[in-house]
């Protein structure tokens, strides 16, 4: 009888060690451990403007009767939008990164990568742009030269500011026919010479005196926190790639979960936003007017029959002026209008989907002019009160820059909700 029961313990001990060294959470489904942690970073400069449906399409008279902005209720995802557009100031933060980009290259600064051996440039270096520098020689490249110098100024060669990047062809990979195809072939690359076009104040009118502006406008710290333009479609989906790569490269140096990458809202989220949660209102501060009770204008637009300087402002005006919506974005009515990353069709409303709709159209340089027009939203500080209506919808091609068209940048929020503790 003990030899029985020291035989049970002996074979309870051994059924017990390979239990214990069996792989799994004891046989239980419980996910992977050591996954890393999330949190909802909210970027500075950005505001979170939650899941929702409305009804787009014009809140007032259809002034064209062109039928292209029908009445038609859609699902937005949630997601966070700039506060304002991106300021002269934010877009030569990008600038000067494509300008030093080149600079360290010509000086030869750069280390290995840990992963691959291949070289990439080293920014610890510091570069003396100062035309008696040691590195002025070696950056002689991107200045301009001889006849092209100007009272024998030092100035950049602003055509050099070119910036390459990759994007990822989602729609071309989930096509049925193209499945087994290389990844390879789905990695789009791009590059976009990325200096805005300073002469738009001038090209853009005749028989107008607007050449202080194409003159100062970009560079004068008068105009820091004024909105961009003279920046074309390609250019801002440029200014996003390389948002996302500060944004992403920061969260990788510091162990910190990579999210979304920054792009243009597509058309109908950037109404949902201009909305700020009021429906069917006109204006994004509801409406039906566009001055408040004391008769002060609610936006920089062209009131009456061109008194241009009557709402503060002559052309554009800061970014962060007047009043924010219901969301807390500035001038989503007037100012600048915005470029979206949607292709504009005029019948659009009658075949694009209720749920995050976006049409999307990657026109080349060799695609016909029809296909290259993108949707602008917002109207400007040139256009009358029709245009800054939320439901307004207008576009310009891709390829052109313009005085009043600039852009703000969407990030999509991962999750139910901002504020979901459950």
């Amino acid at each position: 009888m003990k030899r029985f029961a020291l035989g049970y313990v002996v074979i309870f001990a051994v059924i017990t060690l390979v239990g214990c060294s069996a792989p799994g959470p004891q046989g239980q489904l419980l996910g992977v451990d050591d996954r890393p942690e999330w949190d909802h970073v909210n970027p500075f400069g950005l505001a979170y403007v939650p899941s929702g449906t409305f009804h787009t399409g014009p809140s007032d008279q259809d002034v064209n009767s062109t039928l292209v902005q029908r009445s038609k209720s859609k699902s937005i995802q949630g997601f966070y939008m700039d506060e304002t557009e991106i300021t002269n100031n934010e877009y030569r933060q990008f600038v000067n990164y494509v300008r030093d980009s080149i600079g360290h290259t010509l000086l030869g600064h750069f280390e290995e990568t840990d992963e691959t051996g291949e070289e990439k440039i080293d920014w610890s270096y510091d570069i003396d742009w100062a035309s008696d520098s040691e590195d002025a020689g070696a950056l002689e490249e991107i200045h301009y030269t001889g006849d092209d110098q100007f009272w024998g100024r030092k100035e950049l060669d602003v055509n050099q500011l070119v910036f390459k990047y990759d994007w990822y062809d989602w729609k071309a990979a989930a096509g049925k026919e193209q499945r087994d195809d290389a990844r390879s072939s789905f990695i789009v690359e791009e590059e976009a010479a990325i200096y805005p076009d300073t002469l738009c104040w001038v090209h853009d009118y005749s028989y107008s005196y607007n050449e202080p502006m194409t003159r100062n406008y970009f560079w004068h710290p008068a105009f820091d926190d004024y909105p961009v333009v003279g920046v074309n479609w390609n250019q801002a989906n440029a200014f996003c790639a390389w948002r996302s790569k500060l944004w992403n490269d920061y969260a990788k140096e510091n162990g910190q979960t990579m999210g979304e990458e920054f792009r243009l809202p597509f058309e109908h989220e950037w109404e949902y936003a201009a909305r700020g949660g009021l429906e069917n209102a006109p204006y994004p501060w509801g409406g039906p007017y566009v001055r408040n009770s004391k008769g002060c204008l609610l936006a920089n637009f062209k009131p009456g029959r061109g008194n241009y300087p009557e709402d503060g402002g002559f052309y554009t005006v800061k970014a962060d002026s007047y009043h924010p919506n219901g969301y807390g974005l500035f001038n989503m009515a007037g100012n600048v209008s915005e470029w979206t990353s949607t292709a504009f069709y005029e019948n659009a409303y009658a075949f694009d989907h209720d749920m995050n709709p976006d049409i999307r159209y990657d026109a080349g340089d060799e695609s016909a002019e029809t296909m290259k027009r993108k949707v602008i939203r917002g109207g400007s500080w040139k256009d009358i009160a029709y245009y800054i209506q939320t439901g307004t919808r207008h576009w310009e091609y891709q390829d052109t820059a313009k005085s009043y068209i600039g852009f703000r940048c969407a990030l999509t929020f991962l999750g139910r909700s901002i504020d979901d503790e459950f």
